[in-house]
């Protein structure tokens, strides 16, 4: 997990927040409400990230909010990572026993960087012989904590290959966006048999 990358518990925590939805601003007892650590510790690491130049800073009407910087050199990294542990991404892959024998899941770009997605977008792809009713309920989870609605896709291994194969305008529209892999070899799930 995380903390065994990073030493500092607060900045784990700190990093999940700003990461779950980038873009958003919070004002420092916001993140010490939502994250539970005490206020000293979190302007420390804040501080510290600041200087990193890993976060921004701004004065409205005499509150400091935060955010993270999408500019950062590991901004896309860290977005990963932390899509791979908490939220969506992280129920996923702490239960994929649970879920059958899943040989690909991914979400897609646009879900991880908190964007407003168009209608057609997909933002999980689960390929493999899936418990739908197990998967079903993780996604049902995590609508209600972002109180939007997710859309994903099941497909078989087989019938993922054989529409990748034939070229399926569904498919590559899918594999030609950015993604978080979260189980499965990316590299594996694009070549072509």
């Amino acid at each position: 997990m995380l903390q065994d990358l990073f030493i500092s518990k607060v900045r784990v925590k700190i990093l999940q927040l700003l990461l779950r939805q980038p873009g958003q601003i919070y004002h420092v007892r916001e993140i010490v409400r939502q994250i539970s650590e005490e206020i000293n510790a979190v302007r420390r690491e804040l501080a510290h990230m600041e200087k990193a130049a890993m976060v921004t800073s701004e004065w409205r009407a005499n509150r400091r909010y935060y955010s993270f910087r999408s500019d950062y050199l590991f901004f896309e990294d860290l977005l990963s990572m932390i899509h791979k542990t908490v939220g969506l991404g992280g129920d996923l892959v702490k239960n994929r026993n649970k879920l059958g024998r899943v040989k690909f899941a991914f979400i897609s770009g646009s879900f991880v960087r908190g964007k407003s997605p168009n209608s057609s977008d997909v933002d999980l792809v689960v390929v493999g012989n899936v418990i739908l009713p197990q998967l079903a309920s993780i996604v049902k989870e995590e609508e209600a904590r972002r109180e939007l609605e997710i859309n994903y896709t099941v497909m078989t291994e087989e019938e993922f290959t054989f529409r990748k194969r034939r070229g399926d305008p569904f498919i590559g529209e899918i594999l030609s966006k950015s993604r978080v892999m979260l189980l499965g070899d990316e590299e594996e799930m694009l070549k072509t048999n």
